[in-house]
């Protein structure tokens, strides 16, 4: 069921998935810091409390390839985590993608790269080797006034990140998909003069 709904994921518009689903999504804050950028993985997550380097290293030795690193750093809003040397480390892996509640830096690598990335924004000022111990890892996390929980699909593309559950993602992406299907001709139908009475939804 896992490969066949994250086939699923995979090929829908996560937009449409908007149509069906209220909840999940990260506040627009939250970015693709290259606009091609798409991903679709379960999520591992890490909590740095403190600036801590060691943290989001840690984190990236425990993951698995194809999953999603979901970064929290709380109320931290000066830090990048993410940079050229753990964008390499986690291609080494084979992560899918990042998400980060908070910030990045070595944009030019990171775009050059082409990994995922998905983040509040860029700085120069980065964590630091504090070895302090204080990060936890595989807890529920905030990004973007959204909890993740490990093992929570993430889906992100330029348009934004959703957050979702197995449950949740399979009772409407049949819907989805269906709606992705219809929509060209629908598109079509439009420029071609038919009424938008017609075609669009009014109520009732």
């Amino acid at each position: 069921m896992d490969e066949t709904l994250q086939s699923k994921l995979e090929h829908v518009e996560f937009p449409t998935l908007g149509h069906f689903i209220d909840e999940g999504f990260c506040n627009p804050s939250i970015k693709a810091i290259a606009p091609t950028m798409r991903v679709v993985g379960r999520a591992r997550t890490v909590s740095v409390p403190d600036s801590d380097a060691a943290g989001v290293n840690v984190a990236i030795m425990r993951a698995q390839p194809g999953e999603v690193l979901v970064v929290d750093l709380g109320d931290d809003a000066i830090h990048a985590c993410i940079g050229a040397v753990t964008i390499a480390a986690i291609q080494t892996v084979g992560l899918a993608g990042v998400l980060v509640n908070g910030l990045v830096t070595d944009l030019d690598d990171l775009e050059r790269v082409g990994l995922p990335v998905f983040a509040r924004g860029s700085t120069s000022m980065t964590t630091k080797r504090r070895g302090t111990g204080n990060s936890t890892f595989d807890v529920p996390v905030q990004v973007g006034g959204v909890t993740v929980n490990p093992g929570d699909w993430v889906l992100g593309d330029r348009n934004g990140v959703l957050v979702a559950t197995d449950e949740t993602l399979e009772a409407v992406i049949d819907a989805a998909l269906e709606n992705d299907a219809v929509e060209p001709d629908l598109l079509a139908r439009m420029r071609a003069g038919t009424p938008l009475a017609e075609l669009l939804y009014i109520g009732g």
